[in-house]
């Protein structure tokens, strides 16, 4: 959802459409609820599985730059998404991307 989000930010900056800025919020709202399930089930994945703790720092570090810019997009239009807004989402979107390659790679051995 961090991702779509992005493009929605970047559709509103090439349309000026405020209903983008909308599904940009909506969509970051809902990153922020299926991202804080999957990184609490990836803090006790870290507990036994050493791979895993990277894995729960990117998602950390993409729920925390989903979270200031759910705050970001709270704001009227033009200033939720403009540059500050728009690298927010990049922040997020990467870090998202990066843990979920990492976990769809990924063959963790179990901690001793």
């Amino acid at each position: 959802m961090f991702t779509i989000a992005l493009f929605t930010d970047i559709t509103y900056l090439q349309t000026a459409e405020v209903q983008w800025t909308n599904f940009s919020s909506w969509l970051i709202v809902g990153a922020l609820v299926f991202g804080g399930v999957a990184l609490a089930w990836s803090l006790i994945l870290a507990i036994r599985w050493r791979g895993a703790r990277l894995y729960a720092l990117l998602l950390v570090l993409a729920w925390i730059a989903g979270l200031v810019n759910a705050f970001q997009h709270s704001r009227d239009a033009w200033s939720s998404v403009g540059t500050t807004g728009l690298i927010l989402s990049i922040l997020s979107a990467a870090f998202a991307i990066a843990a979920s390659w990492l976990a769809h790679g990924a063959k963790w051995e179990i901690a001793r």
